[in-house]
């Protein structure tokens, strides 16, 4: 019951979340800018004022704000996010399009910075003050100091091209959807996973490693130890356990954050996935394109806390959902 009730809290939570995104992002874009430059923007610098007003009314930029925003909440609730100026394509349909790449990259980049970074900051707080330790300090700072379109750059250079002038074609760039082959598909994900892991492994590697040593030195470890349990058994069965917590707590944020470096990554390696398509909707003044991504944005952000959320439970047992 408590599960159900913590559910409905946090789904309503949610939903007041993404209408207030929602809203801001629709004020910032209908109001800072003025009609007429938007109807410029769309008819071309060189149209007529007669042009400029039809296309002023077609696109109802001539309507009040108030029922702009009107009509923009109900078309929301209908799941219509309006569509393209330049296009006339409905934005669904272009988030559905683009949506594939970034989700193949989001989903392997966190799952490999995950798998690093936690593997590393392991075995760095169980051996503190070791080589290891030492030379995963030096790997941390160096990975944090990384821009993520710097490391995308170098593993072009150094990986990609070296490949291709020795005739192995297996990493290219772009994007090759999973129905055209898993090995295809992994080929043109593997840079930008690692790119976009680098920065964030190193983030996750100190952040384990600091959590884990602070959890090894709370009283019931101890006590644990002295009731004669294994090492392995005291670490793994409890003590990593418990130190996970702020590290998905951080996850949770880190989803957010993340669309950043998927701009810069989709831009590097062309992947031509909703990044990509913001970038140039931005460029173009896009308007409409610009706010359902971001709604999109905050909408997977939304969920992944809401995961975030109900896994203190699983994690650590001394939290309960209430």
């Amino acid at each position: 019951m408590n599960m159900v009730r913590f559910l409905i809290r946090r789904v309503i939570t949610g939903i007041v979340v993404l209408w207030v995104v929602a809203t801001g992002t629709f004020f910032l874009f209908f109001t800072a800018i003025p009609e007429s430059a938007v109807a410029r923007n769309l008819a071309g610098r060189s149209a007529s004022p007669s042009v400029l007003a039809e296309t002023t009314r077609y696109y109802g930029l001539d309507r009040p704000i108030p029922v702009q925003y009107w009509h923009f909440l109900v078309n929301l609730v209908h799941g219509n996010l309006g569509q393209s100026f330049y296009t006339q394509e409905p934005v669904t349909t272009i988030i559905k399009q683009d949506l594939p790449p970034t989700v193949s990259l989001v989903i392997g980049a966190v799952l490999l910075w995950l798998i690093v970074g936690l593997a590393v900051g392991i075995l760095s707080a169980t051996r503190a003050r070791s080589l290891f330790d030492r030379l995963a300090t030096l790997g941390v700072l160096a990975g944090i100091s990384a821009p993520t379109f710097v490391v995308g750059e170098l593993l072009i250079i150094t990986v990609f091209v070296q490949l291709n002038k020795h005739g192995i074609n297996f990493i290219q760039t772009g994007f090759s959807p999973l129905s055209q082959g898993f090995v295809s598909w992994l080929g043109t994900l593997i840079l930008p996973w690692v790119t976009l892991a680098v920065v964030q492994a190193a983030v996750y590697t100190r952040l384990s490693r600091g959590s884990l040593l602070d959890t090894l030195g709370e009283d019931y470890i101890r006590t644990a130890r002295s009731k004669g349990l294994s090492e392995r058994r005291v670490l793994y069965r409890h003590a990593v356990r418990a130190a996970m917590t702020p590290v998905v707590s951080q996850l949770g944020i880190d989803i957010g954050g993340l669309l950043g470096g998927v701009l810069v990554v989709e831009q590097v390696f062309s992947l031509h996935g909703l990044g990509y398509q913001v970038v140039t909707a931005i460029s173009q003044g896009d308007q409409p394109v610009v706010i359902g991504f971001v709604i999109i944005a905050a909408f997977f952000v939304v969920v992944a806390n809401l995961l975030v959320d109900m896994s203190y439970a699983a994690l650590d047992p001394r939290v309960r959902i209430s």
